[in-house]
């Protein structure tokens, strides 16, 4: 039996300062969730993937997490 996929949409503007909201698309180790799994349109996750990279680059956010290390 499948299950249902759920179709999220992220209305505003995905922002690459806004840490807290693409820390919900990270994993634990600091990987990006795939799009199958979120959910999220395939423009929406090259935008998301692109604001995730952004915050890394200018150490907003970590490449890998604490625990990892």
């Amino acid at each position: 039996m499948k299950t249902k996929r759920i179709k999220r949409v992220i209305e505003d503007y995905i922002d690459y300062k806004d840490s807290k909201k693409l820390q919900k698309f990270i994993t634990d180790q600091g990987k990006i969730i795939p799009r199958r799994i979120t959910g999220l349109s395939a423009k929406q996750h090259r935008e998301l993937v692109q604001a995730i990279k952004r915050a890394r680059q200018i150490a907003i956010m970590p490449y890998i997490s604490e625990a990892v290390k």
